[in-house]
């Protein structure tokens, strides 16, 4: 009977790592008398999380045995020595706080950019995220806008990362289809609400770098990296620590947020990135008699798309025009993201195609490390 409760036990997944919580070393001893079991869970750390989530889900898949009526769990903590058994494990035969990321990914990365602040990149990056998650695909999300952290309000995240030691589990917006998730890490989850960052060149490259070594991503499809506005100190180590990256840039209509999205990028191909393409956002108003109101011009994406093909030397599409949505401006700020909540959004259904146009892009592995030639 204990055999076929283990096994009934391998349906429950912990919400953090991703993996059934019988394969994770988490089901201890499973005792049976008469009719009645109880099962004995270990969990990672005192007071995780996802307790309630995973006793939830064990009393539920060991009722569904047959011949057991009634189910009851005991929630104990795993020892120093089965949480390094544990790790162990989680990373794969890695050294600790090594880059997964590194030229022999299999994970896809982008980096989103813009050349100023104000275009709704983060907005684009959290609903991309999402988007590639519905298709099914396991997602990773950096936010890297280190001083204007918004990803994890965008996404309706408020709980704080769980770390087993020295290893950071980071906090999953899972869909409630449970086919896709997305894995979020933001210094916002580190930071009293309402203090600001004030952080110089190396502190922020020593953030960044926490965030791809101390963090179990686990296997990934994909890894968006919500980028800081500019060219500055966090760009650039993004740029050296994932040597597979392509860059999404973002822009407006307007001429003057196209021009800055186009020099920011060309600083990208000088550290040897490749530019997947380029979206438009807030290209236009769509009117109740379904006219279009261009309120910040138009032409913005063309224009960057051509310049930065001529500077790459290969084509750069423009990936997409993305109209002025109150549906995703709301769901931002709500943390619904646009491609969940209202899915027949003119907004969304735009977001929904990149990220199909996305999905279809080839990884492309490195052949040689990133260097800085400014």
């Amino acid at each position: 009977m204990q055999d076929k409760i283990r096994r009934a036990l391998d349906a429950v997944i912990d919400p953090e790592l991703r993996k059934p919580i019988t394969e994770l070393g988490m089901v201890g001893e499973i005792e049976i008398i008469g009719n009645s079991a109880v099962v004995n869970l270990k969990l990672t750390i005192t007071g995780c999380p996802a307790a309630q989530k995973i006793e939830r889900d064990t009393l539920a898949a060991a009722s569904q045995v047959e011949g057991i009526e009634n189910v009851s769990v005991v929630l104990g903590v795993m020892t120093e020595a089965e949480r390094a058994v544990l790790k162990e494990q989680l990373r794969g035969g890695r050294a600790v706080r090594t880059n997964p990321f590194d030229e022999d990914t299999y994970t896809r990365i982008y980096l989103v950019g813009s050349g100023k602040g104000g275009v709704g990149k983060s907005s684009i990056t959290a609903n991309l995220a999402v988007a590639l998650a519905m298709q099914g695909n396991k997602v990773g999300l950096i936010d890297a806008d280190i001083f204007g952290f918004s990803i994890p309000g965008q996404l309706g995240i408020t709980g704080k990362p769980t770390k087993v030691d020295d290893l950071i589990l980071p906090p999953v917006f899972e869909l409630e289809s449970g086919n896709g998730f997305v894995k979020v890490i933001s210094i916002g989850m580190f930071v009293e609400e309402g203090k600001a960052v004030a952080w110089r060149g190396p502190m922020l490259h020593r953030a960044i770098q926490q965030f791809l070594t101390d963090v179990h991503w686990g296997d990934l499809d994909f890894l968006l990296v919500d980028l800081p506005p500019g060219t500055g100190d966090v760009a650039i180590s993004l740029g050296q620590l994932l040597p597979t990256a392509k860059s999404i840039v973002v822009t407006t209509p307007q001429p003057a947020a196209a021009d800055i999205a186009a020099r920011t990028a060309a600083v990208g191909l000088q550290t040897g990135q490749r530019i997947l393409g380029v979206i438009e956002n807030m290209s236009w108003l769509e009117n109740p008699d379904g006219t279009r109101t261009e309120l910040f011009g138009s032409g913005g994406g063309e224009t960057v798309a051509k310049q930065l093909s001529e500077l790459a030397k290969a084509p750069v599409p423009l990936l997409g025009q993305i109209a002025m949505s109150q549906a995703l401006r709301e769901g931002s700020d709500t943390g619904k993201p646009v491609v969940v909540d209202q899915p027949t959004d003119s907004a969304a259904l735009q977001i929904l195609q990149i990220a199909s146009l996305i999905a279809q892009d080839k990884l492309e592995r490195a052949s040689r490390s990133l260097k800085l030639n400014l």
